[in-house]
């Protein structure tokens, strides 16, 4: 009898990663997209990204991965168990695995994101050791060119935006998190450093008005696939904050131009799952994400 080890996964154990992700979310008429990112996760194995599996006699029963962001903050996502081997406490073996070779990498945290309509996944989660942190939501304004000119109260600012965001309410509701520049789907801490890097690399926003009144950064523009399986070219927007409908209505404007210029199909900004930020982003006639997502941590210190 082999027992049950956490190991570092490599190509050969694909197939049997397959057989058991394929279907994860066929109840919601969702595909895993474990499947097609394996071979980049095994292959980007080394010290700042870890992929694990669980393997019960031999067969493997689970997987998950483990990377880092900065200096000291890791990201885990994608954990899945076999149907057959789940309430065995193999997903709190991995997470306990990458915990433990975050930690020595210097991370002092550890987050990751569940799906709003992933009950499970976040139950799941809360059991590996990962306490809720904060939740958010997709606004989607379209794209489409500014009426008359490019609104002169919304400049490229990253001073001012910084000013913006380290006072405002969607920071203490986001717990200092934005879209992370390297990776979607994923929440990293926005610095000062990392507002003026986009600001370098993509573009910043602010909107004055007596004051900065909001502000939000694009963080890449990157091709995705539709329902119909075409192809959609998709602006993303690390955060978008912002004091009242007037100021969300200029901002989220300017994102609507901003996505045309870039030539882009759709766009996708996060912000604060609060009452008033959904409700304004609404007011702005500006479309959303059907259910939130839930950022959870752990304290690694």
């Amino acid at each position: 009898m082999n027992g049950t080890v956490v190991r570092q996964a490599t190509h050969d154990d694909y197939e049997a990663v397959e057989a058991f992700t394929q279907d994860t979310w066929a109840d919601q008429g969702r595909g895993d997209y474990i499947p097609d990112v394996f071979h980049d996760w095994v292959d980007a194995n080394g010290p700042e990204w870890r992929t694990v599996v669980v393997e019960v006699d031999g067969d493997v029963a689970g997987i998950c991965q483990g990377k880092f962001l900065s200096e000291h903050e890791a990201w885990l996502e994608g954990m899945r168990v076999h149907p057959e081997y789940r309430g065995e406490g193999h997903g709190l073996r991995m997470v306990r695995d990458l915990f433990e070779w975050a930690r020595d990498g210097g991370a002092t945290v550890a987050r990751n994101m569940v799906f709003g309509w992933n009950d499970a996944g976040l139950g799941q989660s809360m059991a590996a050791g990962f306490e809720p942190r904060t939740s958010f939501r997709w606004a989607e304004p379209e794209p489409e060119p500014q009426s008359a000119g490019q609104d002169p109260q919304v400049v490229d600012d990253p001073a001012a935006a910084w000013s913006y965001w380290a006072r405002s309410d969607a920071r203490d509701v986001l717990g200092g998190l934005s879209l992370d520049s390297e990776h979607s789907w994923t929440l990293s801490e926005l610095s000062r450093e990392r507002l003026h890097a986009l600001a370098d690399d993509e573009r910043v926003f602010a909107v004055k008005d007596d004051g900065t009144r909001g502000m939000a950064a694009r963080v890449r523009t990157t091709e995705r696939s539709t329902e119909d399986d075409a192809t959609e070219t998709l602006a993303e927007y690390a955060v978008g904050a912002w004091a009242d409908v007037t100021a969300a209505r200029r901002l989220l404007d300017a994102i609507r131009a901003d996505a045309h210029e870039l030539g882009a199909d759709a766009t996708r900004v996060l912000i604060p799952e609060s009452p008033r930020h959904v409700a304004e982003a609404a007011a702005a006639r500006v479309g959303f994400s059907e259910h939130c997502d839930f950022v959870l941590e752990a304290d690694l210190t």
